[in-house]
């Protein structure tokens, strides 16, 4: 029986195993998917060696770029992203491709309205990356929020990434930018009496806050959100569009 799975630390927050593991059933497919919980990304090695069925790996956080010295190959994707959400097993080579940026980007464009050209985009980790790409693509201009004041470490434009901190959000800048999207994990079950620390009170109904998180389906920053009117969605519909993706990337 051929073996999928996620690598992550920790994953109770994971909704991968039980997609997965339904669309098997459904689809008559004989395969198996398995949580891997590893405090380091090295420890990869290991899960291949213990699996030798693995053909294919999701990866979350904190993982997202600490595996790519590990792997064999990547995608043109993913290379430009600098972050890693989907390992192919083929042949003992592996290759990293990255759907983030795919789901993400087929989520949030029925949404965009013509006032969505500015956005917010709170976390510097390796989901951003991908964010940060898929609304390039989309024609949207992008901004990082940090509680650093640092400048962002990717590879591909060190000091040139458009960088606030979070006391940087004024009303000049809350109205420009209509668009935000949580790439953090503040929020995240179990600490769901958290939110991002922006000033909600200067929210709008052109706003649309846009929450990588899904567990839980409608998480503090939502709320928030909504109550001064602005349009809110979460990650679900993501996962579920990258992980369509990444069974094509693990098959193809």
């Amino acid at each position: 029986m051929d073996k999928y799975g996620i690598i992550g630390f920790p994953l109770g927050h994971s909704f991968s195993r039980g997609f997965f593991t339904e669309k098997f059933t459904q689809e008559g497919i004989d395969a198996q998917y398995l949580n891997f919980e590893i405090p380091d990304a090295t420890m990869l090695r290991d899960v291949l060696h213990h699996n030798p069925e693995l053909r294919g790996l999701n990866v979350t956080l904190p993982h997202k770029q600490a595996v790519i010295p590990l792997l064999d190959e990547l995608s043109d994707e993913a290379r430009e992203i600098g972050a890693v959400n989907v390992i192919r097993v083929r042949d003992g080579k592996l290759k990293g491709f990255n759907s983030d940026i795919i789901g993400f980007t087929e989520s949030i464009r029925p949404l965009l309205q013509p006032h969505h050209t500015h956005a917010l985009i709170l976390g510097t980790g390796g989901a951003s990356r991908a964010i940060r790409v898929g609304l390039e693509r989309l024609g949207i201009e992008w901004t990082y929020v940090s509680r650093k004041q640092t400048t962002h470490s990717s590879t591909e434009r060190v000091q040139e990434c458009p960088m606030l901190n979070y006391s940087d959000l004024t009303p000049e800048v809350m109205t420009t930018h209509t668009i935000i999207v949580n790439c953090s994990p503040v929020g995240m079950f179990p600490k769901t009496d958290q939110a991002p620390a922006i000033p909600y009170e200067l929210l709008t109904s052109h706003h649309l806050l846009y929450d990588l998180v899904y567990n839980p389906e409608d998480t503090l920053f939502m709320k928030k959100g909504r109550a001064y009117g602005a349009t809110v969605k979460n990650g679900l519909e993501m996962l579920h569009l990258q992980a369509i993706a990444s069974w094509r990337f693990w098959n193809e």
